[in-house]
């Protein structure tokens, strides 16, 4: 992996190649306008004229010659084939928090593997954003402020074990969610402040889109 080529002090959208709505992107770029694409995502910002800062992948899926050359947007070939152009993204980006919309709901293959890159760069800060709800690696105090009945679902991608659990219908302290084992999906919030914490990282938590204010405020917190 290469080093950082950018160091940003603000939220980063990262645009995938997947399905994306422009109300989506719309949503996600008024909470971080600074776009980047991820290889194929830079075809979706040229057909809907969304102004990107920079283009990062091994580019197999964007013609740069004819679409980008004196466009003034920093494009990036990395040639390892060790990595997704997502991770090529998150490892060659520092910023405080990353929206990424473009990598669920398309090729099943794609999507688990966005969601393996969660723990795989655990130590950066994602929220993997679809049409109709976020995920997000749960840090390790999480605290979400959720309406009473707001779905939360837990889903491990390690064996985990609950060890603080407050403001959900059922509670998961001192339960073992592993893969392949007992999952967290469909829990709900009983009102005001949900309050989590696991032994180990490793659990994806996903809410209804309409929460992803209360998700940036949780893991940037």
């Amino acid at each position: 992996m290469c080093e950082n080529l950018y160091h940003f002090q603000t939220t980063v959208t990262l645009l995938g190649a997947g399905p994306v709505s422009v109300s989506l992107m719309n949503r996600a770029a008024s909470l971080a306008p600074l776009i980047v694409a991820a290889d194929g995502g830079a075809g979706w910002a040229l057909v809907h004229k969304h102004r990107i800062h920079a283009i990062i992948g091994d580019l197999d899926s964007v013609d740069i010659t004819e679409n980008w050359q004196n466009s003034g947007i920093f494009v990036h070939r990395i040639t390892e084939q060790d990595t997704t152009d997502f991770e090529k993204c998150l490892y060659s980006i520092e910023a405080p928090l990353f929206l990424a919309a473009g990598f669920l709901g398309g090729r099943t293959d794609h999507t688990l593997a966005a969601a393996n890159a969660l723990l795989r760069f655990a130590n950066k800060r994602v929220i993997l954003l679809g049409e109709t709800d976020l995920t997000f690696l749960a840090v390790p105090d999480l605290r979400l402020d959720l309406p009473e009945a707001t779905q939360v679902s837990l889903t491990p991608l390690v064996p985990a074990t609950g060890v603080v659990s407050r403001g959900l219908r059922w509670n998961v302290a001192g339960l073992r969610l592993a893969p392949g084992g007992r999952m967290g999906v469909s829990n709900e919030a009983t009102g005001g402040r949900v309050h989590l914490q696991f032994d180990t990282p490793g659990i994806l938590v996903t809410l209804p889109l309409d929460h992803l204010e209360a998700a940036v405020a949780a893991v940037t917190r």
